[in-house]
């Protein structure tokens, strides 16, 4: 009987640790835990994606209750209070701008006379999952707000399977405009001259297409003074760059992952996937995809050679048609900014662009940071060698890594520094 035990035990082992091990990079540090996380996630996904097959939820909105559920157990071990008031000082208003739900931080009163800074941030999550009220992105948000003596605005904007591009977009612009009004300016003693727009992966798409169209509009009297990007994810066009093949199968984000976030982002039939992921859907025979156009994303000029390696464009002759009528987001720059125009671009605020070494989206944030700088516009481009996707968000006990606090660090006191 003792012996069934240990042969049993040996066997759960054995294919646990098979379960979890990923061969990473050397480059990564504290990979075990990588590990882990990852073999959380993917086993949030495998379970969602049963309830879906057996009709019970959306795989999506099983994903959220799982993770959900996860972040209110790290809320738990932290010391913070999660449920607005003050901490410590920072003064928490959960509202609507332009009918849109946001989450206002306010720090401690800086005394009379005294104009503080103001940031906009769009959390990331494939257009599908996240809140900027929960988790890291609620921490984050409250440091900022204390340590900037700034007041962080945090946009609920609409995800998938809700609404599909542009919803999210337009719900970004509308409270980014009604924020930068001289009036809700005023309200919070902000400086006009010191408004920030920010976010991550998928919210760094929508905080540099914002960005893009606010610096274009005429109408909008105030403009964002700087935009913040953290890994952002630029364009869909090109799933083959050196970034996306090199980390295909590195934790968190699977080129698989992004591919799907995109179809779903776009409204487009997930059965399009398999020619998304050999470039048929941005092939030679599509006119309306321009050699100029596709200069804009050209990895083989914007990209240093250290990044390019011994890589080769995917550059499909035919290829699938009619993709580009099937899913006209494709070309759309509000939903790829990397794809708008250098005179777009030249009006642009001075932008902070954060990329990791081990992230699929690496190539489409050091490609713009490139376009940005050869349109005039003033960049700092700050590449962690040993950072992948989604560190910036792991900075909490016990999902806290070294990477992501030195990340998160970097990215306040260059706000501290340019806001």
């Amino acid at each position: 009987m003792k012996l069934k035990t240990v042969v049993f035990t040996l066997l759960l082992t054995v294919l646990i640790a098979y379960y979890v091990y990923l061969p990473l990079p050397d480059g990564i540090q504290e990979p075990w835990k990588l590990m882990m996380l990852d073999a959380g996630f993917r086993t949030t996904m495998h379970l969602a994606s049963l309830m879906h097959w057996l009709g019970f939820y959306h795989y999506i909105w099983s994903i959220r209750h799982s993770t959900e559920g996860f972040e209110g157990m790290v809320k738990g071990m932290d010391s913070s209070d999660s449920d607005g008031g003050v901490m410590p000082g920072v003064k928490i208003s959960d509202i609507t701008f332009a009918g849109v739900p946001v989450r206002v931080y306010e720090p401690p009163a800086g005394g009379e006379g005294h104009l503080r800074r103001g940031v906009m941030y769009f959390h990331g999550g494939g257009w599908a999952l996240g809140s900027g009220k929960k988790g890291s992105y609620d921490t984050i948000n409250r440091m900022m707000s204390d340590e900037l003596n700034a007041v962080v605005v945090s946009v609920e904007y609409r995800l998938y399977p809700e609404v599909h591009f542009p919803e999210p977009y337009l719900d970004c612009l509308n409270a980014a405009k009604h924020f930068l009004s001289m009036e809700v300016l005023a309200r919070y003693a902000i400086d006009p001259e010191r408004v920030a727009v920010s976010g991550d992966s998928a919210g760094g798409n929508l905080a540099a297409a914002v960005s893009q169209e606010i610096s274009s509009d005429d109408t909008v009297s105030t403009k964002f003074s700087v935009q913040a990007l953290i890994y952002p994810v630029l364009q869909a066009l090109d799933f083959n760059t050196p970034s996306y093949l090199q980390n295909q199968y590195i934790p968190i984000l699977y080129r698989t992952v992004m591919v799907r976030f995109w179809l779903q982002y776009l409204g487009a039939d997930l059965s399009l996937q398999p020619q998304f992921m050999v470039n048929n859907h941005s092939s030679l025979k599509h006119s309306s995809i321009t050699p100029e156009l596709r200069a804009r994303l050209d990895w083989t000029v914007l990209l240093q050679p250290k990044y390019k390696k011994s890589y080769k464009p995917v550059v499909v002759e035919k290829g699938s048609e009619g993709t580009v009528k099937e899913v006209p987001g494709l070309l759309d720059v509000r939903a790829s900014p990397l794809l708008a125009g250098s005179e777009v671009l030249a009006k642009c605020p001075r932008a902070y662009i954060l990329t990791c070494e081990y992230d699929v989206l690496r190539d489409d944030g050091l490609m713009y940071a490139r376009r940005l700088q050869d349109a005039g516009v003033t960049v700092t481009s700050l590449h962690y060698e040993d950072g992948f996707h989604g560190c910036f968000s792991f900075i909490v006990w016990p999902l806290d890594f070294d990477v992501g606090r030195r990340a998160v660090r970097g990215y306040i006191e260059w706000l501290k520094n340019n806001l």
